[in-house]
């Protein structure tokens, strides 16, 4: 086998991997249905994943992420250098506050949660980590948004397509554009329904030394418990851990107001 033929195989192979990021389970005949590669390419790729690791057979039969990939994406979240540094910070807010905390960072077009710590109230809004959200969408993906670069910030609208996503998602870009500059001049973001119905959030950007917000922090559950005389409070508390991880990542902060220099 030439390198060029080894490389197409390894990229069908990762292929067949990316599909079980969005299904849980695959047999042979939903694999092969699903890539539209040969049935006998599926299976000699899904045998040397499951050899590998990377995939385990279930009790039936069917194929499913195997430790060895788990423990892949358990080393790429123990380098994230900020998560090392957010995660005692997120739990003191969730103390703090008693609802779940999220962090988030910029992948492409999207935001993808990173690391989070769940509330221990019986009603709660569940977030699972690599998580993907639009950045137009909830209050913890458009902090990325509201705090991008002005030049870098007016390319993305110039190119989002706005999808509605639950109750109250944006969909209209001059309204995404006016909810951007007060969330900027506040120095949080807020948003209810906009990912999932009846549930609300309040966000606020994390800085690097060079003062870019290369992160978010967000609270997040039922909208019963995000009135309006309540946000006040919710918003201080995430920005003052949202200012100590800046911090500890090196920023310096700088006062502009309201929102401190957020």
């Amino acid at each position: 086998m030439d390198l060029t033929e080894t490389n197409r195989t390894v990229l069908k192979a990762l292929e067949l991997l990316h599909l079980f990021l969005t299904h849980p389970q695959l047999t042979l005949f939903e694999a092969v249905k699903i890539s539209g590669q040969p049935k006998t390419s599926v299976y000699r790729m899904l045998l040397s994943l499951e050899e590998g690791g990377l995939l385990r057979r279930t009790s039936d039969g069917a194929f499913e992420l195997g430790l060895g990939f788990l423990q892949y994406g358990q080393a790429v979240a123990e380098r994230l250098d900020i998560r090392k540094v957010a995660l005692p910070i997120m739990k003191k807010l969730n103390e703090e506050i008693g609802e779940a905390v999220n962090l988030i960072v910029r992948d492409g077009e999207e935001a993808i949660y990173v690391e989070k710590v769940d509330t221990k109230e019986p009603v709660r809004v569940y977030t699972a980590i690599g998580r993907r959200a639009p950045m137009y969408g909830g209050a913890c993906p458009r902090v990325l948004l509201t705090f991008m670069p002005e030049k870098e910030q007016q390319e993305y609208l110039a190119r989002v397509d706005l999808q509605p996503i639950a109750n109250n998602t944006i969909t209209e870009l001059d309204v995404l554009r006016r909810v951007l500059e007060v969330d900027k001049k506040n120095g949080y973001t807020v948003s209810h329904s906009e990912l999932f119905n009846y549930t609300s959030a309040v966000g606020a950007p994390i800085f690097d030394h060079m003062n870019r917000a290369i992160a978010g922090i967000s609270i997040v559950g039922p909208t019963t418990r995000y009135a309006d005389e309540r946000i006040p409070l919710l918003a201080e508390k995430t920005m003052e851990a949202a200012r100590e991880i800046s911090r500890q990542l090196g920023w310096i902060e700088q006062r502009r107001g309201r929102g401190g220099s957020q």
